[in-house]
């Protein structure tokens, strides 16, 4: 059960953020907006220059901007050099969802042998399974199943309607938000003379501190050892982690992405929405893929972007170039002798 946003002043706000700041010490704070929506108890912040012009009219309690535009402004003000990343942990601490009164709720279903850490709270029509272990101060939402022998960490929150089917560890601090499954049994089929044979799941998948997953996305389990990601490892809405994936710490994934099984993507990663990766290769760290990219085949060198998605265009042009793409291996075959007949 949520319990109630707290206030806090700006000197208490600014000491949290380590920052200077100006105005009121003793302003209250409770909330968050836009610098042109917010209102006197309201923090609000300026990170991109074009949104200059709306600091003038702001009714702002605090925002939080750079040194050189903090001149001539008079409200209270936290001076930051990277105001969005401060905004980002300023506004942790009016987040609703991280602050929530401990308790049972009477429809939950919670098996033998569980154990369940203090400061928790587990929501309506929730099942812990048998043999669970929930750290301390962990939100379970409603509807969230977490299966036999999982284990949640400390400070973790699952918000509901959240599947962890079984042989799932999450580290500290994961948030897993709505529909997603994590441990469903990964696509291992071997083929005989009369169809498939399901190839048993046997691993589990392992999340390192930090991690967040997104809305209905899924992390299958491991077919022998376990799916993992490490730590700050953050994943966006709809994406599909195969069997015995491994992805680095801080690397962040758009949505729609899908992951082939074994595939190992590297540290400090970025993937744009809708990219896919092959079965089995590996990524290096620091690797940027662009929206759409189809990875096929090892990245072997860190750092750097690569990009195989086609920007869209007028559709009748689009017929054109596909038209001529068909005839594309035989005009090759025809400049190469060409070629070879000029020499």
């Amino acid at each position: 059960m949520h319990a109630e946003t707290p206030t806090l002043t700006l000197k208490e706000l600014a000491a949290r953020l380590d920052r200077p700041f100006r105005g009121n010490p003793d302003l209250p704070l409770s909330g968050c907006a836009t610098l042109s929506r917010a209102g006197p108890a309201d923090l609000s912040f300026l990170a991109n220059p074009r949104y200059r012009s709306d600091l003038e009219a702001c009714q702002a309690g605090a925002v939080i901007l750079r040194e050189e535009d903090s001149e001539g402004y008079s409200r209270g003000a936290i001076i930051s050099p990277d105001p969005y990343l401060d905004y980002a942990r300023g506004a942790a601490n009016f987040d609703p969802s991280g602050h929530f009164v401990p308790g049972v709720h009477q429809s939950a279903v919670v098996g033998e042998n569980v154990t369940l850490g203090e400061g928790c709270w587990i929501g309506a029509n929730s099942v812990l399974e048998p043999g669970v272990t929930i750290g301390r101060n962990v939100f379970i939402g409603a509807g969230c199943v977490v299966g036999p022998g999982c284990v949640v960490g400390d400070n973790s929150r699952l918000t509901a309607q959240v599947t962890l089917v079984g042989r799932v560890r999450l580290g500290k601090r994961v948030i897993i938000h709505p529909g997603a499954v994590l441990g469903a049994d990964g696509f291992g089929l071997a083929r005989d003379a009369d169809g498939w044979v399901k190839v048993p799941q046997l691993g589990g998948v392992e999340l390192g501190d930090d991690c967040e997953i997104g809305a209905n996305t899924t992390i299958d389990c491991g077919a022998l050892d376990n799916t993992t990601l490490e730590n700050d490892v953050r994943l966006d809405n709809q994406i599909q982690v195969g069997h015995n994936v491994y992805i680095g710490a801080h690397t962040a994934i758009a949505g729609c992405v899908a992951i082939a099984g074994s595939a190992r993507i590297g540290r400090n990663c970025m993937v744009a929405g809708g990219a896919g990766f092959a079965g089995h290769i590996k990524v290096a760290d620091g690797v940027t893929v662009t929206a759409m990219t189809m990875v096929t085949h090892d990245i072997k060198e860190p750092g750097g972007t690569y990009s195989s998605g086609i920007p869209f265009q007028p559709a009748s042009t689009w017929r054109r170039n596909v038209a001529r793409l068909r005839n594309l291996d035989q005009l090759a075959r025809r400049l190469l002798k060409l070629e070879k007949d000029s020499q």
